[in-house]
């Protein structure tokens, strides 16, 4: 009995895992396309200034909002890559055990606290500027900057989703091992 629900609970968790790592595998794919959008949009206001005398102040605050986009999109997927900062010096000579318990104590700490903080900090700034509806200070710039600033609560909120695949991982892994 105790063997069938180590297995419904590592299927479930891989299901899971599975979901998330899709959605976050997508938004960073997305973000990474918006890379490639955000260097022809720069190509193109450098072509406009220099062979039409024009400018554009949206196109260049457009840069500011791409630039937001491939953060926010790319910052959990680095973290489902493993690419995130980590002090390396001792951690890849640990067993894959002590690994996912190093993993699973800073998906369940570390993290949350780390994007909670985040969210609380940005919470005024954001829900200000949806207030106000905020926009360029331009007057031919955007108009959605409360927009743009919602970046800093959906960057916390795609993490802890990621946290919780990380923490799962770690927690198979140990159940392995």
């Amino acid at each position: 009995m105790l063997c069938d629900n180590e297995s419904m609970i590592t299927k479930l968790s891989t299901l899971v895992i599975g979901i998330i790592e899709r959605i976050i595998d997508k938004l960073g794919r997305m973000g990474s396309w918006f890379t490639l959008v955000m260097v022809l949009v720069m190509v193109l206001i450098v072509l406009l200034r220099y062979l039409f005398q024009v400018g554009s102040i949206a196109l260049q605050e457009t840069i500011t909002y791409l630039n937001a986009l491939i953060f926010t999109f790319g910052v959990a997927y680095t973290l489902k890559e493993g690419a995130h900062v980590r002090v390396d010096v001792a951690y890849n000579r640990f067993s894959e055990r002590t690994r996912a318990l190093i993993d699973m104590v800073g998906s369940l700490i570390l993290l949350p606290l780390t994007t909670g903080f985040i969210f609380w900090s940005g919470w005024d700034y954001v829900a200000v500027s949806w207030q106000i509806r905020e926009g360029s200070a331009e007057s031919s710039g955007l108009p959605f900057v409360y927009i743009l600033k919602s970046a800093i609560l959906v960057i916390p909120l795609l993490m802890l989703i990621q946290g919780v695949a990380e923490f799962l991982k770690s927690s198979n892994t140990l159940r392995k091992a």
